[in-house]
């Protein structure tokens, strides 16, 4: 990494010094590592929904069709691997399942093809995690810097556990990663090049799940904008940003046409939301109001950046101020890359920073009003699920870099690095109850 402070965009694509790309692929095989391990042990049915997805996939491969009716699907025995009655409730576009039933072994009736699925999602993981970490190779950050960005990132408390998961938040994460670095480096070089990395992001992760639609889209449109309102846009890159977006919205624009919705309410997630919130006791309790389901919507986000299986302690709800510090960082780097813009003296970053942020408030704000809509129909609580913004979670350490880039005082701006960098290392360690 740089000796100097990373405050200047990056130009043309640098190879890295020696140190500090073996930094970077010592961080990388750590966690592709973790992510075997955590695939060798993890039980099928613990998180993530990972018996629907396989299902998704074993019903592709049993029937061949490649864009089968949601309500027809159903969910496999995770012991047995053979369908039950059951019906599946995912209503996501098929493209990621009909790719794995394409490349991995048959699955139904065969719980040892299992491994092999997993391996596939590490994969999409870990260079997604490479790409992000190429960013940090050439943007000249010093070496705290660099572990203020790495470390966040690699410690997500949900991360390793989903790569080694059979999920599409996986290829929503590697699409979000790889719009990130091509938004980067177009803002910083004008390369069409990496304008065409940002629209390949863009499609994977909006092919993956909505969110990653509109997530990634959210992002490189803005940054988009920018270029416009700085007069340096093309219109070839306007043509195949609109070209990319149309390709990466058609499963949502097909089911609009099938269901009436882009995010279709299957028979058997209804089902699912009806019997939980009576399972739970919400069904016959009296509805909350917008504000109230908002703080409520808020603070389960925070708690479930590291879901636990038990109860937390006191000093457990103690740590949850590790995140929460770390979003409030985060917002101030935005409005100081704000303000960096409307002085003119804006980084690639600092577009970054501003881009992401917008697509995150959106997608948050889209997400809050959907499940307050299904609170309402059914009492259901349980839809604050972090993992929809991985593929954007980058824009917080790289937030929090751009304010302490703004501190002047070399102790304060040491200190927030010390946070940035020993924070997630304390929440992950004792964030969670012990055993």
């Amino acid at each position: 990494m740089s000796t100097t402070a990373a405050s200047a965009a990056p130009g043309e694509w640098t190879a890295p010094a020696i140190g500090d790309f073996l930094i970077a692929a010592a961080i990388l095989g750590l966690f592709v590592l973790a992510c075997i391990a955590s695939a060798a042990r993890k039980d099928v049915t613990t998180g993530f929904d990972e018996p629907a997805h396989i299902s998704y996939v074993a019903h592709i491969q049993k029937t061949g069709d490649v864009w089968p009716a949601l309500g027809s699907m159903r969910l496999i025995d995770p012991q047995t691997f053979r369908f039950t009655d059951e019906r599946n409730y995912l209503n996501h576009p098929p493209i990621f399942y009909a790719l794995l039933a394409a490349i991995g072994p048959r699955i139904e009736s065969h719980p040892q093809a299992l491994p092999a699925y997993r391996c596939i999602d590490v994969a999409l993981v870990a260079v997604g995690f490479a790409a992000l970490l190429a960013l940090a190779l050439n943007a000249q950050f010093t070496r705290p810097e660099f572990y203020a960005y790495a470390l966040p990132l690699v410690l997500i408390p949900i991360l390793v556990q989903l790569a080694a998961t059979v999920s599409n938040d996986d290829p929503a994460f590697l699409g979000g990663a790889h719009a990130t670095l091509g938004v980067w480096q177009l803002v910083a070089t004008d390369r069409g090049f990496w304008l065409a990395v940002a629209l390949l992001g863009t499609v994977v992760a909006g092919w993956a799940k909505l969110t990653g639609l509109l997530l990634t889209a959210g992002m490189v449109s803005t940054a988009m904008a920018y270029l416009l309102w700085r007069g340096r846009m093309r219109w070839s890159w306007i043509l195949a940003a609109g070209l990319a977006v149309a390709i990466a919205a058609a499963p949502y624009v097909a089911y609009v046409i099938q269901y009436d919705s882009p995010a279709p309410e299957t028979p058997a997630q209804i089902a699912l939301l009806n019997g939980g919130a009576r399972a739970a006791g919400w069904a016959d309790l009296p509805r909350l109001s917008f504000p109230a389901y908002f703080a409520s919507f808020f603070v389960a986000f925070i708690a479930d950046w590291m879901p636990v299986l038990g109860t937390r302690s006191v000093f457990n709800y103690a740590m949850l101020a590790v995140p929460a510090g770390a979003l409030a960082c985060a917002a101030a780097g935005v409005a100081v890359s704000a303000r960096k813009l409307w002085l003119r003296r804006e980084t690639a970053r600092d577009v970054v920073v501003i881009a992401g942020a917008a697509a995150l408030t959106a997608t948050f704000a889209i997400h809050v009003t959907y499940s307050y809509g299904r609170h309402l129909q059914t009492g259901w609580l349980l839809d604050a699920y972090p993992r929809y913004y991985l593929p954007l979670a980058v824009i917080v350490p790289l937030a929090g870099l751009s304010l302490a880039a703004a501190i002047k005082a070399p102790r304060w701006r040491a200190g927030l690095l010390a946070f940035l960098i020993a924070g997630p290392i304390l929440f992950r360690i004792f964030g969670a109850p012990l055993g």
